[in-house]
Order: structure tokens, then sequence, then C-alpha cells
């Protein structure tokens, strides 16, 4: 259907009805103008009366476009104008965008993106640790300041703060670890450039490496005690005494990872990538013994909470173990947490064992899957004859190949002038 425009009251202005949309009690007005330009009519749209638009706002616009022509200056078409008024806009936004990016504070982020971002990606341990950390220090002390105002200052006295409360340097290093994190995120996700402020910062001295191993009799006592609380505690145990196994993965491994044929582990995506592990005898015994129920189930299962539950994993050691080493007397006047028994002591005791035995340090580091040398270099210690046992294998060995040296002497002679 064509459609029929009528002439308004201003010259250039024109109308046409719609058939059926009504503005209050009459049909509602579609504006549009005319203007000839350089030899060329052009039209253009206004805009509806139910919109706002008036013959007397079209007028206007065809005005000020005549103007436009006339002076060069400001838009002349209505396209024009639009296209202007879209990219105004665009660039106030990008403005307002920018000043909330730079006054957006530390806990607004945390809150707002990086708290589910962690939430959904992150072991939900590792997330609550580092949200305890966040409410009870990191907010307090930096939580108030703008992303981009956060400095080395600022830093500093997070550490002061946790360093007067007592707490040790392991957990104000995690707690940096954190605002690290925090601030990669956000240049990831484009709320912060540049590199993040804790790269200047001095990290605390941490020294958490166990000094505690379990003699022989000590192990063998553990053992038959948790033998009697629980067997399944002492299973895991004695897999970590005797194959250096860290508890996560204790919990992991699975059967189709077990070959009792051949006496081996193979253990997946582990802290520092994947291992294959020998057994020993009593590790093999012990395995054999445990229940099967599934070809690639668990090893060690957690207790299912109701009953037909799916296998789930262990999340932390039983508190048994702790029982069984109080009730020893393990850890009686010892405050130092580096002298106190816990379940990691265990694999501790695996490569102390190892080296007193004579291992040298590269293969035991392939034993504990260690990622650097310096990660099994502090077991050195524990083999004083090594230097010694070196010493007298070089000199028996020069004294094997040696030979008079008094034939093979040059002469000095002195130099001619």
């Amino acid at each position: 259907m064509a459609v029929k425009w009528l002439p308004s009251k201003h010259p250039g202005v024109r109308y046409y009805e719609h058939p059926t949309r009504k503005h209050g009690i009459k049909p509602d007005r579609y504006f549009a103008i005319r203007a000839q330009v350089n030899g060329i009519r052009r039209e253009e749209g206004v805009g509806w009366a139910s919109e706002g638009c008036t013959e007397q706002m079209a007028a206007t616009e065809l005005a000020n476009i005549k103007r436009a022509h006339t002076t060069g200056e400001g838009a002349q078409s209505l396209a024009e104008k639009r296209a202007l008024a879209e990219e105004k806009r665009k660039v106030q936004q990008e403005v307002e965008e920018q000043r909330t990016r730079e006054a957006l504070t530390f806990s607004e982020f945390f809150t707002a993106h990086y708290a589910p971002h962690a939430s959904r990606d992150k072991n939900i341990r590792s997330f609550e640790r580092e949200e305890s950390l966040f409410r009870l220090w990191i907010s307090k002390t930096i939580g108030d300041r703008p992303l981009r105002k956060i400095g080395v200052v600022d830093l500093d006295r997070l550490k002061s703060a946790m360093t007067d409360a007592g707490l040790k340097p392991r957990t104000i290093e995690y707690a940096l670890a954190v605002v690290r994190q925090v601030f990669n995120y956000a240049r990831h996700t484009g709320f912060y450039d540049g590199e993040s402020p804790t790269k200047l910062v001095k990290k605390p001295k941490v020294n958490n490496a166990r000094l505690r191993y379990l003699e022989h009799s000590e192990a063998e006592t553990l053992l038959e005690i948790l033998g009697k609380m629980s067997l399944d505690v002492r299973d895991m145990a004695l897999l970590s005494l005797h194959c250096g196994l860290r508890a996560g993965e204790i919990a992991a491994l699975t059967w189709n990872n077990v070959d009792l044929s051949k006496g081996l582990l193979t253990l997946l995506d582990t802290k520092h990538g994947d291992r294959v592990v020998r057994v020993t005898g009593a590790v093999k015994a012990m395995l054999e013994g445990r229940p099967r129920r599934d070809v690639a189930g668990l090893v060690f299962p957690a207790r299912a909470i109701h009953a037909g539950d799916p296998e789930r994993k262990h999340v932390a050691i039983s508190k048994t173990f702790a029982r069984a080493v109080d009730s020893l007397g393990l850890n009686a006047g010892r405050a130092d947490a580096r002298e106190r028994v816990c379940f990691h002591t265990l694999r501790h005791t695996f490569a102390s064992w190892h080296v007193l035995a004579g291992t040298d340090l590269y293969t035991l580091g392939k034993l504990m899957g260690h990622k650097t040398p310096s990660m099994t270099a502090r077991y050195g210690h524990l083999s004083p004859e090594g230097a010694a046992r070196a010493t007298r294998a070089f000199e028996a060995a020069l004294e094997a190949k040696s030979e008079p040296l008094t034939d093979k002497v040059v002469p000095f002679q002195k130099a001619q002038a």
C-alpha cells in the first residue's frame, strides 16, 4: 500500500498518517524533511508524533541542516547528525567505563568478579582458604583501595599487619599470592593493565621444610597402633612410608593404575606431573588384601555418607592418624611445626631412609617426583659419608689410571732474548 504524504504548514516538512495506530485521538503521524543541496534533493525521516516529534521540531531540524550547508559548520544531514550523536554517546560511555574501572576497589573486584571465577575453577578447599584470607586480612588492609592505586606501601602494610598478629611467613606468602592472582585475573579481564604490584614486594622468608623423620622403631609402632584403630588409615600410612606418596596421590589412586604383577603404581596428574612408583613387598601384600569394588575404582575410597552413594575421594586424612600420634607422644614437647609428626612426615621419612641407605639424590628426586634438584637437596645433610665415599672413589679411579709422570714432564727453558 502506497504511503500518502501530506504537506504541513512548514515548507519542506511533510507527514503521513498511520492507518491504524493512534496518538491521542488522532492518527499517529510520521514527519520527514526535504531539502535540495548541490542540486540533489534529499529526504530524511525525522520521527513519529507518538515518540515526541512535531512539525516545529522537523522544521527546526531542516533549518539547521540548511544553515550547516551555508556556513559549512555542523551536521549537514540527519544521518550525519545521528552518527555524530552515536559517536559522542560511545565516547561518553567509554569515559564512564574507564572512570568506573579506575574507581573499582580491590574488595569490589574480588567479590563481583574474582570470587565467582575462583569458586568455579578451583578446588573448594583452596577457594575457601583464599576467601578466608581475603575476609580476615586482605579486605581490612587494602580492600577499600582502588585497584589502580594499590602499590608496594599498601602490600607492606598487609605484611606488617599479619606479622604483628603472629602469623607465619608461609601464611603471609599465601596472602600475597592471593593478591597476585586477583591482579592477574583483573588484567586478563580488562579491569587492570600493567604488572601486579606484588612483583615489587619482598616475600617473607619461609622455612617450612620438614626436619623430623621417624626412626624405624617409631614407624613400626605407629603402624601397629593405626592397625588397631583403622585398617584404611594404616594402609594409607604404609603406602606413604614405603613409596613416598603424598596424601592427595593416595586419595586419587585407582585400581587400573595398580600393576601388582610388575609391582608398579602409575601416578597421574600429580603435583609435578606423572610418575611410576615401585612398591615394596609389604605394600604389595597390603594391596593384594584390599577389596576391589571396581576395576577403575579408588583404592582408598572415602566412607559413603549414605548407602548406595557413588565412590568419593578423601579430602583430608582421617583424624585417626593424629590421635594415634598423640597416643604415642610423638609430638610431646615439640612446638615447631617442622618437628611435629603429621601424615606428610611419612613421605619425608621415606626420603630420609633412602638417603641413609645410600640412595643418591638424583635417584631420590625421581622417586619423590620432585620438580627441581633443589627440592631434593634438603636431604643431603642426612648422608655425611656421601662426600667421603665420592672422594675415595675418585682417588681409586686416579690410582687405577695413573702412570709415572716424570717421563712426561717438559723442562722449562728460559726464553732466548
